[in-house]
């Protein structure tokens, strides 16, 4: 689990990708030799695990359900990443419950200045967008964000001048695709109102079903 609280950033140095799946290289220095091969990494807001590293970059296989839900056969040598290790016991929880697992992806719609914070806009999915809210989070390139507004599929984040500085949303431009995670919360809650509609809309108990059970 993670929180969308980016730690650190990388360039991607290397990636494979094919019909059978891929692989990817990212170089980190300073992050990197503190990893451990079998660990668990977020590379923009998709759960990796590390298969390789050594003091300067990590490496992580691609299977092709994750090269089909994300941006990252997009990606070119040297883009900037976003990277955060798996929450710890007793570690501050700064943003939400973000997971890792990138349900779709979604198109920058514009980022524009707004004094001195930018406004991002991306136009979400129709499949993604039930789950979203205004004031709500969402999780955009592994970053935990809230939706300031939310008109026409087009879900628009107040990006404040330390997160833009310390993530790759500095380098977004319209068209460009993003990975996107909608809030585990809401899918909860989506599910339990649909069974509980499904036990409400089952028949009604008759007096043959009570006779049926011996009453």
């Amino acid at each position: 689990m993670f929180t969308g609280i980016i730690e650190h950033l990388g360039t991607i140095s290397r990636l494979e990708t094919g019909a059978a799946g891929g692989k990817l290289t990212v170089h980190a220095p300073g992050l990197a030799n503190k990893l451990a091969v079998s660990a668990s990494i977020a590379v923009n807001g998709c759960c990796l695990t590390v298969v390789h590293h050594d003091h300067d970059q990590f490496s992580a296989d691609l299977s092709p359900e994750t090269l089909a839900k994300t941006s990252f056969p997009s990606l070119k040598t040297s883009a900037r990443v976003n990277l955060e290790q798996p929450l710890t016991a007793g570690t501050e929880f700064g943003g939400h419950f973000v997971l890792g697992h990138v349900d779709t992806t979604g198109r920058v719609s514009h980022l524009t200045s707004d004094g001195d914070s930018w406004l991002f806009g991306i136009h979400i999915p129709a499949d993604l967008a039930p789950y979203i809210a205004c004031k709500g989070s969402i999780t955009i390139d592994g970053i935990s964000l809230t939706v300031a507004r939310w008109h026409n599929h087009i879900a628009e984040i107040a990006v404040i001048p330390y997160t833009y500085d310390h993530t790759n949303v500095r380098d977004r431009s319209p068209g460009d695709p993003v990975n996107l995670e909608a809030d585990i919360l809401a899918k909860y809650i989506e599910r339990y109102l649909h069974q509980r509609e499904s036990a409400n809309a089952a028949s009604p108990l008759r007096v043959e079903e009570l006779i049926r059970q011996g009453f």
